[in-house]
């Protein structure tokens, strides 16, 4: 489950997808394997934040990441406490963004350059190991 992202010719740039829990205060995912581990099935997953030991707050699918990419979230990834949380994954090098003022989405939702940046920021993971690699 994902969303793909395009410039406005058509290339593609990569793909958010949902990445379970995060602890936004301390940086770390609660995936006990790690980011390399968070979108595979037969990862285990801690209860509370290992570090500080925060619980996840209780997210409905108007506000996780998980409705984000089903289309029921439309608000900004809040990045405080312990939520859930999207990953980036990268098909084509960030500097493709650098002289783009539009991005669309696979549905055809358009957000201005400094817009979807804003958007990208807020998401903790991002995977490089995919650029120059064709996937959806």
């Amino acid at each position: 489950m994902g969303c793909n992202f395009y410039t406005m010719n058509g290339v593609h740039i990569g793909k958010r997808s949902a990445a379970g829990k995060y602890c936004f205060n301390c940086d770390i995912t609660l995936c006990k394997d790690g980011v390399e581990k968070i979108h595979y099935c037969e990862s285990k997953w801690y209860e509370k934040c290992p570090l500080c030991g925060m619980s996840p707050e209780k997210e409905s699918l108007k506000e996780s990441s998980v409705g984000r990419e089903l289309g029921f979230n439309k608000i900004p990834q809040i990045t405080i406490g312990v939520r859930s949380c999207s990953s980036f994954t990268w098909s084509k090098n960030p500097e493709i963004l650098k002289n783009k003022r539009k991005i669309k989405n696979e549905y055809g939702d358009i957000y201005d350059i400094k817009v979807f940046k804003k958007m990208l920021q807020s998401y903790p993971i991002h995977y490089y190991h995919s650029i120059g690699v064709e996937f959806s």
